[in-house]
């Protein structure tokens, strides 16, 4: 007798995907692959990108792929990624190909020579053309399939010309991708002040603005020289612990704030924000720094130092705008 039974429909394999650091900008993305087994060493590997073949190194292949598999969802990936200022979609950003060999890196040696010859020849044209921009840097795609220039302007600038007699010279297509002074130090960023690579060439994607009154409430120097990294802004580390900064000093009371400490009564004159001490100034002019905790507060502010307090908060906020919009 023939079997009945409806045999049940086969399930269909969920894709496996591994992270994976390309191009000249640094970036993370997703790319679906059929390996089983994820190499635990420092890997490169060729990938097929909406820009052609291009070579990549291969991302926390320590710890999160199991069979291949890379075990964070993409919702985790997104969400651990926010958290670290880390621009990355979740979407594949394209497929694996293979793990590099010997002769792809021989031929990424190659083309990185071919690239700074066409840099030299696009800076000639531009002297040629008299264009007011800057090539900071060109970036040969792997495949051959195109050449992408990065240049600093000061204006838009008319390069369609300039497009056409390089892809004329060299016979592949011609992109060119405007950059402001922070792109031009994740292109060619090097060691910070700290000892570190540049945060911006080896892991932040999102640069947010960074502004003078976060160095101020971290007590850091206001020296120029010595906050400004090598994009000559702001350094983007002095954003990394503004959020805790900002969190304990809402719980310190302001200046002139009135309290009741173990010494007697007295006014707030200043705070340390990390330590959570208040220095309070009593009636004979001594001064006590006193923990949060063991104190009580009497009275605010008087309304006209509230007043003042206001006007000065406002005019460090447009103050504040201004650096932001500078800092960008």
């Amino acid at each position: 007798m023939a079997k009945t039974a409806a045999t049940k429909p086969k399930q269909a394999k969920s894709k496996k995907y591994m992270l994976v650091r390309y191009g000249r900008m640094n970036t993370l993305g997703l790319f679906e692959h059929n390996e089983t087994n994820i190499p635990k060493l420092p890997t490169r590997v060729v990938i097929k990108t909406d820009r052609g073949l291009e070579l990549g190194s291969l991302v926390g292949q320590l710890s999160p792929y199991k069979a291949g598999q890379f075990k964070l969802s993409a919702d985790q990936i997104k969400k651990y990624f926010d958290s670290s200022n880390i621009d990355l979609s979740a979407d594949p950003a394209g497929r694996f190909i293979r793990y590099a060999t010997a002769v792809d890196i021989s031929e990424e040696r190659h083309l990185q020579k071919i690239a700074n010859e066409e840099i030299n020849c696009c800076r000639r044209f531009i002297k040629e053309m008299s264009l007011s921009m800057k090539i900071v840097d060109a970036e040969h795609i792997f495949g051959g399939e195109r050449v992408i220039f990065y240049f600093m302007a000061d204006a838009r600038v008319d390069f369609r010309e300039l497009v056409k007699k390089i892809a004329h010279e060299y016979q592949t297509r011609i992109e060119m991708r405007q950059v402001g002074s922070r792109d031009e130090a994740k292109i060619l960023g090097d060691v910070e002040s700290c000892g570190q690579q540049c945060c911006c060439q080896r892991f932040l994607k999102a640069l947010k603005p960074v502004n003078m009154r976060m160095a101020k409430m971290q007590k850091a120097t206001l020296d120029p020289s010595k906050i400004s990294g090598y994009c000559g802004r702001l350094k983007c580390c002095l954003r990394y612990e503004d959020k805790t900064y900002t969190e304990l000093k809402k719980r310190l009371p302001k200046r002139n704030t009135m309290v009741k400490t173990p010494y007697g009564e007295g006014k707030v004159v200043d705070t340390q924000i990390l330590a959570q001490l208040v220095m309070v100034e009593y009636d004979e002019g001594k001064r006590i720094a006193i923990p949060l905790e063991e104190l009580e507060i009497i009275s605010s502010p008087t309304t006209t130092n509230k007043k003042q307090d206001s006007s000065t908060e406002t005019k460090s906020q447009d103050d504040e705008e201004k650096q932001e919009h500078q800092s960008l």
